[in-house]
C-alpha cells in the first residue's frame, strides 16, 4: 500500500443523523492490493475510488459495519417477493467501470428523487470526472454491476470482490421502478454470488441506529456488526 496522505475531517452536521455531528478519518492511497483492503475492511474501513474512510465522530458511534453470513442467510418475506418478482424480469450484467451519459443520467435522477423524498441533501448533476473518480479509478479492479429492465438501464452497482467476501460499494437505481425494490434485488443477487464463490461474508457498509434508510441493512439475517472494540459480534439472527 502506498498512501499518500491522512486526515481527520472537521466536525460537521451528520449526513445520517442530523441532531449529530460527524468526523471522518481518511486515507488516500495511490496504492492498495485487495488484501491490504480486506484487511482495512474488517477493521471498519470503506472507500470510494482512492479514498479510504471510516467514523472518527466524538460522540456518537452509531455507524457500525454490518456483514451478512452468506452461507446461513435467510431470506424474509419481502426477500422472497422480490427475488419472485424479478428474476425472470431483470437481467445483470457484471463487466469492468465506465462512465457513460446513461449511468450520469441516471444518478442524478436517483439522488433527485432521494432529496425530494428522503430529505437527502441536494447535490449538482454529477459530471464524469467525478463520477469516475468514485467508482471507475481504483486502486485494484472493481466489479460494475448492471442491472436491466425491458432492454434499458435501470440499476447500478459496485462491488469489490475480496478474498473473504464480497464488499457492496453503492448501487442506484431508476427511482420509477421502486415498486420493484431493486436494492433489495441488488443484495440477493450478491448473496448469490458469495454462495456461488464460497465466500463468507457480504459487507453492506455501515448500519447506523436512529437512520430510517439505513434499516434495511439489519433484514438481511444472520448478521454482524464491528463493535468499537474491533471485534465482530452477532447483531441480529
Amino acid at each position: 500500500m502506498k498512501s499518500l496522505y491522512r486526515f481527520v475531517s472537521s466536525p460537521s452536521q451528520c449526513g445520517y443523523l442530523p441532531d449529530q455531528d460527524w468526523r471522518l478519518e481518511y486515507d488516500i492511497v495511490a496504492k492498495l492490493t485487495r488484501q491490504e483492503y480486506m484487511e482495512r475492511l474488517l477493521q471498519g474501513w470503506r472507500r470510494f475510488g482512492h479514498s479510504l474512510f471510516r467514523p472518527r465522530c466524538r460522540n456518537c458511534q452509531a455507524c457500525e459495519s454490518i456483514r451478512v453470513l452468506v452461507d446461513r442467510y435467510q431470506p424474509n418475506r419481502n426477500a422472497r417477493r422480490v427475488r419472485k418478482m424479478n428474476t425472470m424480469a431483470v437481467s445483470l450484467t457484471i463487466d469492468k467501470p465506465s462512465v457513460t451519459r446513461e449511468k450520469l443520467d441516471l444518478y442524478d435522477r436517483y439522488h433527485a428523487f432521494q432529496a425530494e423524498h428522503k430529505g437527502w441533501p441536494q447535490h449538482p448533476a454529477k459530471d464524469a470526472e467525478s463520477y469516475a473518480a468514485s467508482f471507475v479509478l481504483n486502486p485494484f479492479p472493481t466489479e460494475e454491476w448492471r442491472y436491466y429492465y425491458d432492454g434499458r438501464l435501470v440499476g447500478v452497482g459496485y462491488v469489490d470482490s475480496l478474498s473473504a467476501g464480497l464488499s457492496a460499494i453503492y448501487f442506484f437505481y431508476d427511482p420509477s421502478l421502486r415498486k420493484r425494490s431493486l436494492g433489495t434485488w441488488n443484495i440477493l443477487c450478491l448473496l448469490d454470488r458469495a454462495a456461488q464463490l464460497r465466500l463468507p461474508h457480504l459487507y453492506l457498509g455501515y448500519y447506523v441506529a436512529g437512520c430510517p434508510s439505513m434499516q434495511y441493512k439489519a433484514t438481511f439475517t444472520p448478521n454482524e456488526v464491528l463493535g468499537s472494540d474491533g471485534v465482530w459480534r452477532t447483531f441480529r439472527t
